[in-house]
């Protein structure tokens, strides 16, 4: 795996290209998103099958990374204070599955803001609320027990905008977010415009290939045509 930074106070920022987001927004709306993603991507930018929605949901996104001290996880804050409209807030909690690191209020700021969703590796809590105001995360795991930020009051042992690892996948600021019901798939900046074209190729022959379905076709018809499933 490539290097990635274990720097803290670290704060850096980097360029939002919207209408490129508009083109992995589209794609979104197809069944399956993230699969088209990893499909085209050869199956490479996938996050590990733990790191699933708290609720149904899905969403696209430049990825705000953030990385915090493992074993010392504060609350995020600074990323609220740092993301703009149609990010998404990616966060190495190093897989801790004991303390939130996300949660209600958290999230009613971040989308005030702008901020999609948050993707964390490791654990958030408040579902109840996140649903309700349909700001979605993805985590390893829910529970109750939140950082030590609320006692403590520290907050800045983080970095925002350097390389992280989430989910086994190397995320850079700036890199494209697709996640759904299925997980979470990172496109990155260099080959973003590249794969979002090949996405909507195949989001759309997967749409024609179910109106073919729906007509009572076969397996046999479908290779025929299409040369897949």
């Amino acid at each position: 795996m490539p290097d990635v930074s274990t720097d803290l106070r670290v704060f850096n920022d980097f360029e939002r290209n919207p209408e490129l987001l508009k083109k992995f927004d589209k794609v979104l709306e197809a069944y399956s998103a993230a699969a088209i993603f990893a499909d085209v991507q050869y199956r490479t930018g996938v996050m590990d099958s733990a790191i699933k929605p708290a609720f149904r949901a899905k969403v696209t996104g430049q990825a705000v990374t953030v990385q915090l001290s493992k074993g010392d996880l504060v609350d995020p804050l600074r990323a609220l204070e740092m993301g703009q409209p149609g990010d998404v807030i990616v966060v190495d909690a190093g897989g801790d599955r004991q303390t939130s690191v996300c949660g209600g209020l958290m999230g009613g700021l971040a989308k005030n803001r702008g901020i999609r969703g948050m993707i964390v590796d490791g654990t958030g809590r408040d579902t109840d609320e996140l649903e309700d105001i349909n700001w979605p995360i993805w985590t390893r795991a829910i529970t109750p027990r939140g950082t030590h930020t609320m006692f403590s009051e520290r907050k800045e042992e983080l970095s925002i905008n350097v390389p992280i690892a989430c989910g086994g996948v190397v995320i850079n600021p700036g890199d494209f977010i697709v996640a759904d019901l299925m997980g979470v798939v990172v496109v990155p900046q260099e080959i973003a415009e590249e794969t979002v074209r090949l996405a909507q190729e195949q989001a759309d022959r997967e749409e024609e290939t179910r109106k073919w379905v729906a007509q009572g076709k076969t397996v046999e018809d479908l290779l025929n045509e299409f040369g897949r499933i």
